[in-house]
This record gives structure tokens, C-alpha cells and sequence, in this order.
């Protein structure tokens, strides 16, 4: 009985948000949850899923709105704070994800957009190679909030930016949501898309 009222008053003792579990949605075991606050608004999951580099995983993505969208033009086109988020689910050299990143830019950004993005790009490529290593269970997020800009955030703090103009954070998005994806099944997953899988004879 005492033990009961020790656990009952700890429990009341708790913020409202300890006790209330935030739904969230598993990738892989990587959680996200369903909403955040971000800019003072409150955004929503759009879509998450796992980048895959032949079979491996190397870290699962979650994109937050304002309200839902399932076309990259809907995305870019989008009014207030945006995020997208990524987990390392494996080790990478930090370096080598900043040029990968840099890649990504180039194949799916016009040539203005890109020549825009190079101060943001060399900043991202030199916060990279403070690193070193990324592990498993590291943060990275790109933020755009209107009024203060895009910033590239690792392990949860701001690394890159903030860069005033939206062009930084849609050459980004782009990485995932442009012609080139990086990975067709996640671009799909971050829009909400799901695809059936091909019926076989």
C-alpha cells in the first residue's frame, strides 16, 4: 500500500506531457512523434521512412508540416516552419554524409538555386569535418521557420544557417523530394505514399 501511494504521488508530481505518452510513429524502431511545435506552430508528421544504401539502412527520415502534402511541389510550396528530420540507424563518416548531401543538392537543384546554395554548402561541408563520425542514434534536421531562415542542425544543435532566404532549405528538400531522389521508396514515405507491392505469377 505505501509503495502504491509513493508511485501515485511521483506520478502526480510529473509534467502533464510525462504521463500523457505522445503518439509517435515507429521506423524500424526509430520514433517520431506524430507532432511538434516548431516557430510557435504546431507541425505534423507527413510522412517518415528508411534510407537504404544497398541492403543496409543508414538512418530513417520523418518530414513535418503544417498540414499534409503529397506532391514535392506541395512541400516546397508550403506555408510556415518546415522540418526534416533524420536518425543514423549506422556509423558514417561525417565528412563523406556532408559530401553526399552537397551530391544531392547538385542532381536535383536548378543551376541558380545551386550557385545560391554554395555559401550554405561549404558551411555545411565544414561543419561536417568537425565531426568526424556520425553514430547511430545522431540527430540531424533542417529547419526552415519564416522570419529567422533555414538551419542545418546535427545532434540537435544549429550548425549551418540561418540562411533568410527559403531557396537554401527547398535545395534540400530536394535531395529527397527532387527528380533524382536519393532513395525513391523514402521520397515516397515522406509523402505519405504508399505503393503496392507488384503482384508476382
Amino acid at each position: 500500500m505505501q509503495r502504491r501511494r509513493a508511485c501515485l504521488a511521483l506520478a502526480l508530481s510529473l509534467p502533464a506531457a510525462a504521463v500523457r505518452a505522445q503518439p509517435v510513429v515507429d521506423v524500424a524502431g526509430v520514433k517520431f512523434p506524430t507532432t511538434l511545435t516548431l516557430g510557435g506552430s504546431t507541425l505534423m508528421l507527413n510522412g517518415a521512412g528508411i534510407r537504404y544504401r544497398a541492403i543496409f539502412k543508414v538512418y530513417a527520415a520523418g518530414l513535418y508540416l503544417q498540414a499534409r502534402a503529397s506532391t514535392p511541389e506541395a512541400v516546397l510550396a508550403a506555408a510556415g516552419p518546415k522540418r526534416i528530420h533524420m536518425v543514423l540507424m549506422r556509423t558514417i563518416d561525417a565528412a563523406e554524409f556532408g559530401k553526399i548531401l552537397s551530391a544531392g543538392i547538385e542532381k536535383n537543384a536548378s543551376r541558380e538555386e545551386f550557385i545560391q546554395s554554395l555559401p550554405a554548402i561549404a558551411r555545411m561541408g565544414e561543419a561536417a569535418s568537425q565531426h568526424k563520425q556520425l553514430v547511430a542514434g545522431d540527430t540531424l534536421s533542417i529547419e526552415w521557420v519564416p522570419g529567422t531562415g533555414t538551419t542545418l542542425l546535427v545532434k540537435g544543435k544549429p550548425e549551418v544557417g540561418p540562411y533568410k532566404d527559403a531557396g537554401f532549405f527547398n535545395a534540400m528538400a530536394k535531395i529527397w523530394l527532387g527528380p533524382n531522389p536519393a532513395d525513391a521508396q523514402l521520397k515516397d514515405a515522406l509523402l505519405g505514399i504508399q505503393r503496392s507491392a507488384p503482384i508476382l505469377n
